[in-house]
């Protein structure tokens, strides 16, 4: 069982552009076209059996036209839609509350696309909230490579965070910081957070990527590729082929990655942050 935590797709009427211009802007060549059958298909060929797919919410008044792609989504059992909420969101707990009620899993936070550093009071309340209804919620970390001038989310800023807001559920994606790795090694790893890979195996250093792992532990470690901008088949590949426990890759692969996706008994106190 492989199940990539981080893909996005795109409408199909605005996919070839959209991808066009972010390939041209982080100047990378994407694997496959940005749309549902082409991530579909990138899954068959790489043998992920399911993706998670997350948006990017530029702006408060997209909430309502991303809730009705994701909803769309969910008519594709391999995929696993994700809701998406801005940090300038007028009733973040209603909107919350209404991607819980529909079923979805969790929700994306991208503090460089929102233009707000995350440790900012406004997605501390929202990560609190989302943790209260027991969903996940995954962010962007690291450096932006489309948007590399600005970093919204250092490892410092998430290490705010998880001392404050105590979440159960969050997911800092490329592992822990994007080109960031060093600063993950000195405040992130062994804590109380969940990484994923994504755009990050044959990007990191290998003896790093293995050194943060041993520290961090594989509970706590979720496969991701960031699809369209990695190919599944060759990370998967990849990691199988790490000197790491075979216990250990299906923590990463698909086990982690259950326990995020299914309620839990789990009973959260929110921190209430106020500053």
């Amino acid at each position: 069982m492989v199940i990539d935590f981080h893909t996005h797709v795109f409408p199909e009427k605005i996919a070839a552009s959209t991808v066009d211009l972010l390939q041209e802007r982080a100047h990378i060549q994407a694997a496959s076209d940005g749309t549902v059958e082409g991530l579909l298909q990138t899954m068959r060929e790489g043998g992920a059996d399911k993706s998670v797919v997350l948006p990017v919410v530029t702006s408060a008044k997209q909430f309502d036209s991303i809730l009705r792609f994701a909803e769309g989504l969910r008519s594709y059992p391999q995929l696993i839609p994700f809701g998406g909420i801005h940090p300038d969101a007028a009733d973040y707990k209603a909107q919350l509350k209404l991607l819980s009620q529909h079923g979805f899993a969790g929700i994306k936070l991208h503090p460089d696309y929102q233009e707000v550093f995350f440790h900012d009071i406004r997605y501390k309340r929202i990560i609190a909230e989302a943790m209260a209804l027991d969903m996940t919620v995954v962010v962007h970390a690291g450096v932006d490579i489309g948007l590399p001038k600005v970093v919204h989310c250092t490892p410092q800023m998430s290490a705010e965070v998880l001392k404050e807001v105590k979440p159960h559920k969050l997911v800092l994606a490329h592992f822990g910081g994007y080109a960031q790795w060093t600063e993950v090694e000195q405040y992130l790893a062994g804590t109380p957070v969940y990484l994923d890979t994504s755009y990050t195996l044959g990007k990191i250093e290998q003896e790093q990527f293995l050194r943060i792992l041993k520290t961090h532990g594989s509970d706590k470690i979720l496969f991701a590729t960031d699809s369209p901008w990695m190919w599944q088949k060759e990370s998967i590949t990849y990691l199988s082929a790490m000197p790491i426990p075979e216990e250990d890759k299906s923590n990463i692969f698909y086990r982690n990655a259950e326990r995020l996706l299914y309620k839990t008994e789990t009973t959260y106190i929110p921190s209430n942050p106020q500053n």
